[in-house]
């Protein structure tokens, strides 16, 4: 044997290395402090990093300078423009008649080159566009309340999505729980299965049927936990966190009572939904578009100034003319594009208006599933509760008459299987009802706080 004698100073060079060690592992990402979060607080970050709100608000700022767009077709326009040329004249003769002599002379006149500079400033300002520029400004408004809407639609659905993420993994972590639980019961009863093998009480068959009732139970365990860390990946990413950030979520899934009738949801619904309103906006913009095409048909006039300068020198600002005056012009034909574009416009308007009715639909339909499940789910809570409480008291009678050799084998496993299940059906019940009300609220269009 070779023994290994360490100084007290190698000792503490030794300890000091590996703390530096453990220092530096725990600044790296894989070993990051976990994150304890609330409902609210992942709901709020959420809000605050997810894609969808920042591509909404980006929608919002776009909209906002289609109106600025919109609003400068009213504007005057003035453009300037210069122009330098340079051109060659051919030659040519010239005839000069001479009186005294009574004879015509012929004269050749030769090339030359000529510079010319000319400068102008043009400016239009449209004074009637039978309704065309209006319209185009009001369309441009009702875009801004659309996108605006569609934030708020936006954030209603990312807080759901981080609400049903939140409760994912307090289900999942529940059921984790119950899946060590029911590992510890069938371990325990594995020894007092061996036990009683040993002491010639019980068959081997006892033995081997509890061994693979076991083996079960930890690959139960095993996709439970699978299931957990893929419930934090999915919550990571709602909430814009790395992916593999450990996550400790303070709340439990619990059952609070509603309210609300399914009246009153309805209602609640139809005056608040975000998507509702986006549709109605649709159908005023496709109105609007009609009387935009409805306006190739109409007379334009502008007022037109205009001031030109030309010069042979640089810069060219001798020489000037200026004119003012009304364009007026009125489209005689254009092969039926206005009548085909005004056409497009209603039936654009029909097609938005057939979206709203489907809308409102939708809405209701949306609010009572969402309704009717909490209801059943509801129901399901106070059911599996009192599945649990018979289960567990099944299950000590199991246990006992099985010891005392009155009971069987399977009788215990039987009842260990009835426990889980009831507890796990009472875990489902609570994420059901959790996760119904949060997508309630969600259909009623309820305000992101």
């Amino acid at each position: 044997m070779v023994k290994f004698i360490l100084s007290s100073r190698r000792v503490k060079q030794a300890s000091a290395l590996l703390t530096g060690t453990m220092l530096m592992a725990a600044s790296l990402p894989g070993f990051a402090a976990p994150v304890e979060l609330t409902l609210d607080e992942a709901v709020a970050m959420a809000l605050k990093s997810n894609p969808s709100v920042k591509i909404s608000e980006s929608e919002l700022e776009k909209a906002n300078w289609d109106v600025s767009v919109a609003k400068a077709g009213k504007a005057p326009s003035v453009s300037l423009a210069h122009n330098a040329s340079r051109y060659k004249t051919a030659a040519s003769s010239t005839y000069v008649y001479n009186e005294t002599s009574n004879y015509i002379f012929k004269y050749p006149v030769p090339d030359y080159l000529t510079t010319l500079y000319t400068n102008s400033i043009d400016m239009t300002l449209p004074l009637y566009t039978g309704g065309k520029l209006e319209g185009t400004i009001d369309k441009a408004k009702l875009a801004v309340k659309v996108a605006d809407l569609g934030i708020t639609n936006a954030q209603q659905q990312i807080k759901l999505d981080a609400t049903n993420g939140y409760y994912s993994i307090l289900q999942t972590r529940n059921l984790v729980t119950l899946r060590e639980e029911s590992l510890d019961r069938l371990t325990e009863h594995l020894k007092n299965v061996e036990a009683q093998y040993n002491a010639g009480t019980v068959a081997k068959t006892d033995v081997l049927r509890s061994e693979v009732e076991k083996a079960d139970a930890e690959q139960n365990l095993i996709i439970a936990k699978n299931s957990y860390e893929l419930a934090v990946s999915s919550l990571n990413n709602i909430i814009s966190l790395p992916l593999d950030t450990e996550l400790i979520v303070k709340d439990e899934l619990k059952y609070q009572k509603f309210d609300k009738s399914l009246e009153d949801c309805i209602k609640v619904a139809l005056t608040s939904r975000p998507d509702l309103a986006q549709a109605q906006v649709n159908v005023d913009i496709a109105k609007t578009s009609i009387k935009v095409a409805e306006s190739g048909n109409k007379l334009t006039v502008a007022a037109t100034a205009s001031e030109k300068w030309h010069d042979s020198d640089f810069p060219g600002t001798e020489n000037n003319t200026w004119s003012i005056g009304i364009n007026a012009s009125y489209n005689l034909f254009d092969g039926g594009l206005v009548k085909a574009q005004v056409k497009g416009s209603k039936a654009e308007f029909t097609k938005a208006t057939e979206q709203l009715r489907q809308t409102k639909d939708s809405v209701q339909l949306e609010v009572r599933q969402a309704y009717l499940n909490m209801l059943e789910a509801e129901k399901r809570i106070e059911t599996s509760k009192v599945a649990v409480v018979k289960g567990e008291e099944d299950y000590k009678i199991a246990q006992v008459r099985y010891s005392a050799g009155v009971g069987t084998n399977l009788d215990v496993i039987d009842s260990q299987v009835a426990l889980t299940s009831a507890k796990t059906d009472y875990v489902q019940a609570l994420y059901d009802y959790n996760t119904s009300r949060a997508k309630l609220n969600k259909a009623m269009g309820m305000a992101v706080k």
